[in-house]
């Protein structure tokens, strides 16, 4: 690929990032952190596989700053309480983590970092869920059929 080409590509993927970002919820912007910080977590897994220092130091550099400034930098301890103060214990354990496969080239740290970011992602994306309304069903039941659902009763 020419030089010119891609910055052109860099250009229309920082557009379409910044797109995505003026249009999306809360809970999406967190999920787009989350995401952001594992894209970072297997770039320097794969650097580390490699043998590029620089990548991975590039690439955990990335992934703790998405943690400590946006993830971190989201909470709100005051009104988000026992579970925000976890969050923040959760966060500063991840960083820590990464800090630690940085300096050791530990895969196993990263992992770990990766599985503990995934499961958060995961509980993010079924908050956003319950917040959508569902799909229109295709087909209104019969009255006496909505009666009994109603009651529990099959």
């Amino acid at each position: 690929m020419t030089a010119s080409v891609e910055r052109a590509l860099s250009r229309y993927s920082a557009l379409e990032v910044e797109t995505g970002v003026a249009s999306a919820s809360p809970e999406r912007l967190i999920i787009m952190l989350y995401d952001g910080a594992l894209k970072s977590v297997f770039a320097a897994k794969l650097a580390i596989a490699r043998g590029d220092v620089r990548s991975k130091g590039e690439a955990l550099s990335k992934a703790i700053s998405i943690i400590d400034e946006g993830l971190r930098g989201a909470l709100n301890i005051e009104s988000g309480g026992e579970i925000a103060e976890n969050l923040l214990a959760l966060y500063e354990y991840i960083s820590t983590r990464l800090l630690y496969a940085n300096l050791k080239n530990d895969v196993r740290a990263l992992d770990e970092a990766a599985r503990l970011l995934s499961e958060l992602k995961s509980a993010w994306e079924m908050l956003e869920q319950r917040g959508k309304p569902g799909p229109a069903p295709a087909v209104e039941p019969a009255p006496e059929r909505r009666a009994s659902v109603s009651l529990g009763k099959a």
